[in-house]
């Protein structure tokens, strides 16, 4: 008879998924239990994004390797920066790597004999936040990640909405301002231009390279150099006081406010979680943040307000909820497979589609 240790062992390895976080510069992967803790980590740097698919997956599936040797891990699941299809099996665009129209869950499962299931990051790091991380208990919440650019992701009555082509949630690319600042994506106005980690990194530099009185903090931090200046080093500043990386944040809060009562206005959430570099700001962006929200928020003191919080999983939300997604898509053995909570669109009871 197995001795309570070895019992506990098993249960504890039970479900066991591991899950991969792609990034422009690194692939980061653990072993993910089903409460969402991870056993085990391990991160590669990505190859030079010239390179071939071929040789990304390779390393995707080096690093897989290398965790599965000590535990009996039953999928993979994949968190990949760009458009993934409604198959969750190819990456239509990953703008940092060189995949176009990739097939990546079946290249991934020829070199690894195992399940593999593809996700957007962004809806990967959502999914987390929801089940495990400051979303859990709500039933429908909005995550909001502030980092290069904005992405999230949206999660209904307890299901993930990918929309009919899996591309819902590229929240940064709502228009705010018509005729605004120029974006990436080639529109003006984008939301991202105004409240992204590259919003405020833009604003201080303008602010130093002015040479403005307001600015000397920066600059002294900057040894002098306004292409120095980060989001991270305005955070910084303005969490030990100065004033003009206070205004800079409260500024961005401003616009993530805003673009917050869009976003109430689309999907009535109960909860917005704000994820992302900087929202590491905490309060100094999210109090302003929560002003300009009720400010704007349609019907603002005749129904009920939505919360804004700040997202609790960090750097770690994408390989857990990759993890948790693929979980998710294997098939139960008493029940045979159940529905995937990742749907092309979502059905609620009572609502016509």
């Amino acid at each position: 008879m197995a001795s309570s240790r070895e019992h506990t062992a098993r249960n504890r390895h039970r479900g066991l998924v591991i899950g991969v976080d792609i990034g422009g510069s690194k692939v980061a992967a653990g072993v993910v239990t089903p409460g969402g803790s991870i056993l085990a980590r391990s991160r590669a740097e990505t190859p030079d994004r010239s390179k071939s698919p071929e040789i990304v997956e390779d390393t995707i599936a080096g690093i897989v390797a290398e965790l599965r040797r000590d535990y009996p891990v039953r999928a993979v699941g994949v968190g990949a920066a760009g458009f993934v299809d409604e198959q969750r099996a190819t990456v239509l665009f990953a703008p940092h790597l060189s995949w176009r129209e990739e097939p990546l869950r079946e290249s991934l499962r020829t070199r690894l004999h195992l399940p593999v299931v593809v996700e957007n990051d962004a809806n990967a790091a959502a999914w987390a936040e929801a089940r495990v991380g400051a979303g859990r208990g709500a039933a429908d919440t909005v995550v909001v990640n502030l980092g290069t650019g904005i992405g999230g992701a949206v999660v209904i009555g307890g299901e993930l909405y990918r929309g009919r082509h899996g591309m819902a949630g590229e929240f940064g690319h709502m228009t705010v301002v018509p005729g605004g600042l120029r974006c990436e994506c080639g529109n003006r106005g984008c939301w991202e231009q105004y409240a992204s980690g590259n919003a405020v990194t833009r604003e201080a530099r303008e602010l130093a390279a002015a040479d403005s009185p307001m600015a000397r903090g920066l600059l002294s931090a900057a040894a002098g150099t306004p292409s120095r200046i980060t989001g991270g080093l305005v955070s910084e500043l303005a969490r030990s006081g100065d004033m003009a990386c206070v205004e800079l944040l409260e500024e961005a809060g401003d616009w993530l406010g805003t673009g917050l009562a869009n976003l109430a206005a689309a999907f009535d959430p109960e909860l917005f979680v704000i994820g992302g570099g900087v929202s590491q700001s905490g309060e100094l962006l999210l109090g302003p943040a929560r002003r300009a929200f009720r400010r704007a928020l349609t019907g603002r003191g005749y129904r009920p307000e939505p919360g804004v919080v700040p997202a609790e999983l960090g750097n770690q939300a994408g390989l857990i909820g990759a993890a948790d997604l693929a979980r998710d898509a294997l098939p139960r053995r008493r029940q045979g497979r159940r529905q995937s909570r990742i749907g092309s669109a979502v059905r609620i009871p009572g609502r016509r589609w």
